[in-house]
């Protein structure tokens, strides 16, 4: 295993899981980091000087026992169950100051016991007294408990009014990112409508100033949008009256290739103003499919023949689909147009099942259609020149495939050649079965391969 192998396993192993980068974790973990902080500051020092006092008041009790064990040394008086000379239990720095003629304190220990001593000099000895230290020492502990418990206690109950007043900002930061989704997939409709950003009395934070300006920003683009579109609709009407006209006057012009020219010109302005048209309609959202059920294959088949073009249909296992017939072929028609205007032939429409496939054996689909979709008005060129596209095929083919409630893939296939893939929705009855409903009736495809058919069908199908 190499270094840098071990270095990546280490890293994933490492690795936090996904809720920690939330805000409201980094929220949470911050305030407790604080709590915990000031907690143990405070404590720390509540402790230090309550323990200071303690030990002062118990180091004065001490010496003013001390005097009065001194006097009673002197007079010759017995000196109490508390004073000793010399006892083994002192700690050796008392003893020594003793012996040098001074006077002291400091806590030790006498039978397991914490005890203050003082000590003064007596005949060259330690005239030693030991009072209990064991109250105060107890006082001490259930402070220091008082306090770890006190700084748990508040550490909770902070951490969970923290959460809770973060809880409504990380809402409203969710909200914002779901609107922004929303309108990132096209639904610029949505809207994140923040009350602290709609009523002027209340104070404005971060969060609604995001909002607010995502509000803007999308009322902002659904306006071009539909500036856009109202502007396409209105040229491709209006073109369609002159281009009308034109293509009657063409008509009248004598035979001859100068003709023909300008015929075709016609017919190419006349087919691009349907195109807008119909894009503008999509656009707009207000196209409705009529949906009926139809047998795939045969629709598949017309699909191929209104185009013109020459392809091959390939039947591996028909069915029935609920579909607008129409705007099936539509879409089926521009993908086979587009396969033989930037591939190159053969040209392969395979029916499998509710999935159609439309195949070229060119160089494929440039990477920018297939990161971001068909765009209007960008062709690809051929042979090093542009053939007369205006990119409005494959658009008007997402168009009506959304309209359908289609799915519509575009990828390259492994060994050469663009690939087309649209699912169409099987009949609501077999939908039902497919989710554990009532049973189908089987199509005509299944029962034959129950009986032993010859298997898929291979029709060609072209230009009529």
């Amino acid at each position: 295993m190499s270094a840098r192998t071990a270095r990546d396993r280490t890293r994933r192993r490492l690795r936090l899981p996904s809720w920690t980068a939330t805000l409201r974790w980094k929220a949470a973990l911050f305030i407790m980091v604080m709590c915990c902080f000031l907690a143990s500051v405070l404590g720390i020092l509540v402790h230090v000087l309550v323990s200071r006092q303690t030990e002062h008041q118990a180091r004065d009790a001490a010496l003013v026992r001390l005097d009065s064990v001194v006097a009673s040394y002197v007079a010759g008086e017995p000196l109490g169950r508390d004073a000793r000379l010399d006892p083994p239990e002192l700690p050796p720095a008392l003893r020594d100051m003793a012996r040098r003629g001074e006077r002291g304190t400091q806590l030790g220990q006498r039978d397991g016991r914490p005890v203050m001593w003082a000590v003064a000099p007596a005949d060259g000895k330690a005239l030693a007294v030991g009072q209990d230290y064991g109250q105060r020492a107890a006082v001490i502990s259930g402070l220091d408990q008082a306090i770890i418990g006190s700084a748990a206690v508040a550490i909770t109950l902070t951490l969970i009014v923290g959460l809770y007043a973060t809880r409504s900002v990380t809402r409203r930061l969710h909200r914002t990112a779901q609107v922004a989704r929303r309108i990132s997939t096209g639904d610029l409709d949505a809207r994140v409508d923040d009350p602290r950003a709609q009523r002027p009395e209340y104070a404005r934070d971060e969060t609604a100033a995001v909002a607010a300006a995502l509000d803007a920003m999308a009322a902002s683009l659904q306006s071009k949008l539909h500036s856009e579109q109202r502007f396409t609709a209105d040229v491709a009407h209006e073109l369609r009256t002159p281009l009308t006209g034109l293509h009657a006057a063409a008509e009248l012009l004598p035979p001859g290739r100068p003709t023909e020219m300008v015929q075709e010109r016609v017919q190419a302005m006349r087919r691009l103003t349907e195109d807008l048209l119909e894009i503008s309609r999509l656009d707009a959202e207000v196209e409705r499919a009529d949906l009926d059920v139809h047998r795939l294959g045969p629709l598949a088949e017309r699909a191929v023949r209104g185009t013109g073009q020459e392809a091959e249909v390939r039947v591996v296992r028909d069915c029935e689909v609920e579909t607008d017939q129409r705007r099936l072929e539509r879409v089926l028609g521009n993908l086979v147009v587009n396969a033989h205007k930037h591939g190159r032939p053969p040209v392969v429409l395979t029916v499998d099942g509710p999935v159609v496939t439309v195949r070229d054996h060119g160089d494929g689909y440039p990477d920018e259609l297939l990161a971001e979709g068909p765009q209007r008005f960008r062709s690809r060129p051929k042979n090093g020149r542009k053939d007369g596209g205006h990119g409005l095929g494959l658009t008007i083919a997402v168009g009506q495939a959304r309209v359908l409630g289609t799915t519509l893939r575009f990828s390259n296939a492994p060994d050469g050649g663009a690939l087309a893939e649209l699912t169409v929705h099987p009949p609501r009855t077999d939908r039902r079965a497919a989710d554990g409903g009532p049973a189908a009736e089987d199509t005509d495809g299944a029962r034959s391969a129950e009986d032993g058919g010859d298997g898929p069908a291979s029709r060609g199908a072209g230009a009529p």
